[in-house]
Parts: structure tokens; sequence; C-alpha cells
């Protein structure tokens, strides 16, 4: 026990233990200072830059900092910070040969930080799959879908297929397919659904409402009705303008008509012959007719 006491004793008088002694103190400074240093930056940085860029900014400054106190720690304990370098350049090749799907998704990740196709709160889609961004990492892009799911999509995928952003531009379009009946006047029509967007608070008066006639249907005649809104009132528009629509077009007499199918026999063919059955009429009648 002695021994043991002895040389604990002779190792902390030891310039070696005073150098461990500053380098730990060294280590635990760049931790606050990483800290404090990297929230610094983001405050500094936070008006000019996204919120991902800042998370980003914030992220990178912490182990740039962490990484020099490391650094002039070890080189306090006379460390040989080149063959750590050699070491990690070549654990760093390795590893990339291992895992080439991370690779692939670090390298996607750059070029979206590059590109900026959407940031942080945005309403992407991205295939099937639309929601909301809540962060933009080296190897992924997590969405929160609108009924409350999580959703990590790799940054390779992101780049190989196409994506809608629904945030991008402050106003929206929403296009309205409708059809009625053929005894109807299409420029009445356009008057009453006119009327209605301009009596809709959510409608843009600028760009204006589109009236576009696309065909004549199988049992109706065919249009689309344009309206834009503000991004944030999109889906109240989408609500209140089907409503509004279809209470103008009722207020109006304008029908719209569900699909009719009628059965031609032909010159050549025999009619159908029509039955008609009543309680009072003990036989049934019997009568002929070119429809059933």
């Amino acid at each position: 026990m002695d021994a043991l006491w002895s040389t604990i004793s002779s190792f902390l008088s030891s310039p070696l233990a005073l150098d461990i002694f500053f380098a730990l103190v060294k280590v635990i400074v760049g931790v606050v200072a990483a800290r404090y240093g990297s929230r610094g930056l983001t405050r500094m940085f936070s008006e000019q830059a996204s919120r991902h860029h800042a998370a980003l900014l914030e992220r990178v400054s912490y182990y740039v900092i962490l990484g020099l106190f490391v650094a002039s720690a070890l080189n306090d304990l006379n460390v040989n910070l080149s063959v750590l370098l050699g070491a990690a350049g070549i654990l760093t090749v390795a590893i990339g040969f291992a895992s080439q799907t991370s690779a692939s998704n670090i390298i996607s990740g750059l070029f979206l930080l590059g590109e900026k196709p959407f940031a942080v709160g945005d309403v992407i889609r991205i295939g099937t799959t639309t929601g909301e961004v809540l962060s933009i990492d080296l190897l992924s892009v997590k969405l929160r879908t609108f009924d409350n799911l999580f959703v990590r999509v790799p940054n390779e995928t992101i780049i190989k297929t196409e994506i809608t952003n629904n945030s991008r531009f402050p106003i929206r379009r929403y296009d309205i397919q409708l059809g009625v009946a053929y005894k109807e006047d299409l420029g009445t029509v356009q008057e009453v659904l006119m009327r209605v967007a301009s009596s809709n608070p959510l409608c843009l008066e600028e760009p204006s409402p589109l009236f576009i006639f696309t065909g004549f249907g199988d049992s109706a005649l065919t249009f689309q009705f344009s309206v834009w809104g503000a991004r944030e009132n999109f889906l109240r528009l989408r609500n209140s303008m089907q409503l509004d629509i279809k209470q103008g077009l009722d207020e109006a007499g304008i029908e719209i008509p569900f699909p009719h199918r009628t059965l031609y026999a032909g010159s050549e063919t025999d009619p159908f012959p029509v039955r008609i059955v009543s309680d009072a009429d003990e036989e049934p009648v019997t009568r002929e007719g070119p429809f059933a």
C-alpha cells in the first residue's frame, strides 16, 4: 500500500501529471467556449441566414472551436498530431468504402445546401409524401406530415426525385373543375362564378380569376375556374370556394348534371318492351317503346 501511494505521489509531482492537468483544463474550457461561442455566432448571423443555415452554423462552429482546444491540449502532451491525422485519413477512406450509401447521402446533402430548393418550415411534397420540413441534415431530411407522422427521407432520394415546394411563393392558385348541363348558358355561368369569387374575402382580385372552357363532356359542358389566394389561407380558400360555388349555382338555377346514359336500339332493331306494373292492375300492362 505504501509502495502504491509512493508511486501515485511521485506521478502527481512529475511534469507529466501537470501537463495532463492543464490539458484537461483546456478541454473543459474548450467545451464551454465552443458552446457559448457557437451560440454567439448563430445570434450574430441569425438575421442574414435561414433557420437551417443558422443551425448548421451552430453545429460546425461548436466542433471547430472544440477541435482547436483539443488539438492544443494534445500538443501540450507532446502527441504527434501528424500521426493522428494520417490515421484519421486512412480510417475515413475505409469508412467511405464501407458505407457508400452514407457518403452518397452526405454529398447529396451538400448539393441541397447549395441549391436550397426548400428551407426548414416549408411544406413540400416528395413523391407521395407531403409535410413540413423539420430539419435538413447531412444524411436525410425530416418531415412531419399533416396527420402528425414523422418521415425521414434520405438526401440521395431527394436529389433523384421531383420536389414540390408549396411554401416557396406568397400566393397559390386553386383550380376547380366543373361541369354544367348542356342547356345552360356559359356566359351566365361565368358571371355567377365571377360574382362568387369577388364576394369571397380570401380570393385575390389580382391576379384575377380565370374561366377556361375545357370541352364537351359525355353529360356536361366542362370548364376550369381558377382563383388565387394567399399561401397561408389556401386550405380555407379551397373549402369556402366550393361551398360558395355550389350555393351560387343553386341560387341561379344552374344545373350541375350527373352522368346520363341513353339506350338506343337503332332503326333496324325491335323496340325494347316496357312493362308497367301497378297495384290496381291485376295483370301487368306491356307497352313497347324505344327506351327501357
